[in-house]
Formats: structure tokens, sequence, C-alpha cells
């Protein structure tokens, strides 16, 4: 249960190094009704777990931040035991990475308000982690759900081409526009500075961005493996190869505005 009566937490079973200690799935309640954000991975406990904690309550949406197989895949469990119509962004079908298995019944626009009783959800578009990425305004909370758009505890991998730095750096920007109380994200707890841990993650960014420019200085051309070694030298090598994703969607940034130029999988750094 969260700190808000509106709002109720539970946490799938499925602790990993990419999850933390599980996908949080919430449920939006105003009396009889609820909406579901992110029901998770397919896992029957959970699934038993949900449908326990809606209890008689009508389920009127399933709402997903994107499609990734820990946040997703759940919804076709509990749209056959309640019939309730799955709210979200498809996802490219060349996006291998994403789950494939649910249709979108309605898919949502940046702004779309979708009602809940006496309560409102805006979708707000946040293109970054994933092309198809959202998070949803509670505006009578001022509280936003972030799925993996911002994580507590831990950075975002954005994993190109359907991952895009430069997108990532203006959806969170973007958040700043809404009279934030906190934040609460698909994997670690609520947050209660937002701005604050909004401005941290650019910063984070921004720094980064800063390394990969220094590690690319008088180098000559480079291998993106060779660059993640430096760029990531305060890192432990076995999350590198998680890391050098997020290399390569700043090396792409760098290189929509002239600042590097890419050839045969090398990169070099623009006079």
């Amino acid at each position: 249960m969260t700190a808000n009566s509106a709002v109720y937490r539970l946490r799938a079973p499925n602790p990993s190094v990419m999850t933390g200690e599980g996908t949080n799935t919430y449920f939006i309640f105003d009396g009889d009704i609820a909406f579901l954000i992110d029901p998770g991975p397919e896992i029957p406990e959970h699934s038993e777990a949900m449908l326990d904690a809606l209890g008689d309550r009508t389920l009127k949406g399933i709402l997903l931040t994107h499609m990734h197989p820990d946040h997703s895949p759940a919804a076709n469990a509990i749209k056959a035991a309640t019939n309730a119509p799955v709210y979200g962004i498809p996802p490219d079908p060349l996006d291998t990475i994403q789950d494939h298995s649910v249709t979108v019944d309605h898919t949502l626009g940046d702004g779309e308000i979708l009602s809940l009783g006496s309560l409102t959800v805006e979708a707000v578009t946040t293109p970054g982690h994933t092309s198809n990425h959202l998070c949803f305004w509670l505006s009578s909370e001022q509280m936003v759900f972030t799925g993996d758009h911002i994580m507590q505890g831990s950075t975002v991998v954005i994993v190109p081409p359907f991952g895009d730095m430069q997108d990532y750096l203006s959806s969170l920007e973007k958040l700043k526009k809404y009279p934030l109380k906190s934040i609460a994200p698909a994997h670690g707890e609520l947050i209660f500075s937002p701005v604050d841990e909004i401005n941290r993650l650019v910063a984070h960014r921004r720094s980064r961005e800063c390394k990969v420019v220094q590690g690319l200085e008088n180098q000559g051309w480079i291998s993106l493996e060779d660059l993640t070694t430096i760029v990531y030298a305060d890192v432990h090598e076995s999350l590198h190869g998680l890391a050098s994703r997020s290399l390569h969607a700043h090396l792409i940034k760098l290189l929509k505005e002239g600042r590097v130029t890419e050839k045969a999988t090398l990169w070099q750094l623009n006079d």
C-alpha cells in the first residue's frame, strides 16, 4: 500500500539486476472502479494477487507504460479475467526487445485524458527508454507513474534504435511542466522530491556525455567496446554489456549533432 489511499501497489516476484526487487504494479481506485498500470510479467501468483486486490471492483482499463517483458505480458491474463481494455502505444514491429503478445485496444495520444469516476489520468508520451513509452499523470494526487522512464535507485538503459538519448532528456524536462509531488516508478520506492530527481538524472546524463567526449579525445577511430571500458571505468565490467547500449545512445545523439563521425562500427570525435 502506498502513502495514498487512492493508489495501491503490488510488486511482482521477478527480482533481477534489471528489475531490482521486482516490477511495481499499481492500481488506482475510485470507489468500486479501478485502473491497473503495468500488470507485469506473466507469473500466475502475481496475476492472482492482482485479481485479489481488485476484489469486486470493476477494472475499467489496463494501462501500459511500455511493453517490455517485465511490464506487459500479464495483461493477457487480467484482460481474460476482467474483460478490461488495454491502453498504451503498440511497439514498433521490428523492436524485438518488447513484448508483442499483448494487443492494445486503444492507442493513447499525448495529453489524452482517461476518466475514472471523479478521477482523471492523463497519458504523457515520454519516448526515450523506448519509442512507445508513456507516463501517467494522476492530477488529484499530483503523482506521475513513470514506468521505466524514471526508476528509483537506478538509471535507465537506453537501447538504440528504438531508445533515443535526446528523446529521453527531452521527456525528462517535459515532466517538470507538471506540479509534481511524487513519482511512482516501476522499480523501487516512491520518490517525494520529483524535480530534484529529474534534475539529478539530467545532470547524470550530461556528465556521462562529457565523459564520452573526453573518452573520444586523442583516440582516433575507436570501437564501441573499447570506448565503453574508458567511459564506464567507474562501473563494474560485468555491467559493461548493458552500459555499452546507453553509450551507443549517447554516440547517436552526438552523431545527430554533428559532433562525432561513425565509420564501419568505429567512432571518432570531430574537430
